[in-house]
């Protein structure tokens, strides 16, 4: 349980990868803005997102230096186009403490997704809108004040957005926009969404995935490690299922996110219903 300096420069490259691809795509023609937007950054933009979710764990500094990793987190989420990263810390810590909590762990789907996103169409319909509705929905279930950090969060992203613009002009701000979208939503790295909670088995409401696009994602498909140890950072979490192999390697798994998000579509028995929800009891402390 100590920080992961590596991190950090893990995620400058990927900003300075970004600011590159912003500026070599400002003269292509649409369709390959389109093309990089989804084969080169939606990956990047993705990983972004799980930095960002390593960052929320005080993994880059350490927890000595928390608000070290909160400006991180703004730093981080600059590529990304939209505000992120300090929302995601306070909902995140919320998805640990009370995993399934009604009205608390936004990670839940709503009833409206559960009733109406139910067959093969809609379920994939509702794949490709992922990133919408995990905006939109703290909105609906748990909505929280604005803090200091969020208006600081929102303020750095403009003021980067209209940089952006400024000096490399509308085909960049797309791309940028483009591949957070579609980079979370039908893409290969976005099957972690569903494989982390979702009961495939019912009486198992966590899995892991320990296939390739754990170099990706920073190791973000050791799920169940993840939430035993969640001040582990993801680095250091293929050593933890090693070490404790006795209680991991006979747990259901997946080895494939591409087939998670097929079985999803496919399985008529699988839904966004297919969540473990509970009532929570006595005093509920929240970020």
């Amino acid at each position: 349980m100590k920080p992961d300096y590596n991190l950090i420069w893990v995620v400058v490259l990927m900003v300075l990868a970004q600011l590159t691809a912003f500026y070599l795509v400002k003269d292509l023609d649409w369709k390959w803005v389109v093309f990089w937007a989804y084969v080169f950054g939606s990956c990047i933009s993705h990983s972004m997102t799980l930095a960002i979710h390593e960052i929320s764990h005080n993994s880059a500094f350490g927890n000595s230096k928390a608000m070290w990793n909160r400006w991180f987190g703004i730093f981080a989420n600059l590529p990304l186009g939209l505000p992120y990263s300090i929302s995601f810390k306070r909902y995140h810590m919320d998805h640990h403490r009370y995993l399934g909590g009604d009205g608390i762990d936004v990670d839940i789907p709503t009833n409206f997704e559960g009733w109406f996103f139910c067959t093969r169409f809609r379920k994939f319909i509702w794949i490709v809108l992922q990133p919408f509705f995990y905006a939109i929905r703290p909105l609906c279930i748990n909505p929280k004040p604005i803090t200091r950090l969020e208006v600081i969060n929102l303020l750095a992203q403009l003021v980067f957005d209209v940089a952006i613009y400024y000096l490399w002009g509308v085909k960049s701000i797309f791309y940028m926009l483009a591949g957070s979208v579609l980079g979370l939503g039908l893409h290969p790295i976005s099957g972690h969404f569903i494989a982390e909670h979702y009961m495939f088995l019912k009486g198992h409401e966590t899995y892991s995935y320990y296939g390739p696009l754990n170099l990706l994602t920073f190791n973000v498909g050791y799920h169940n490690e993840h939430h035993d140890f969640p001040n582990i950072p993801g680095k250091s979490l293929p050593l933890v299922k090693k070490i404790a192999a006795e209680y991991y390697d006979n747990l259901p798994q997946y080895n494939s996110w591409i087939k998670v998000l097929y079985d999803f579509v496919m399985d008529d028995t699988i839904s966004p219903y297919s969540r473990m929800k509970r009532q929570l009891k006595g005093e509920v402390k929240q970020d």
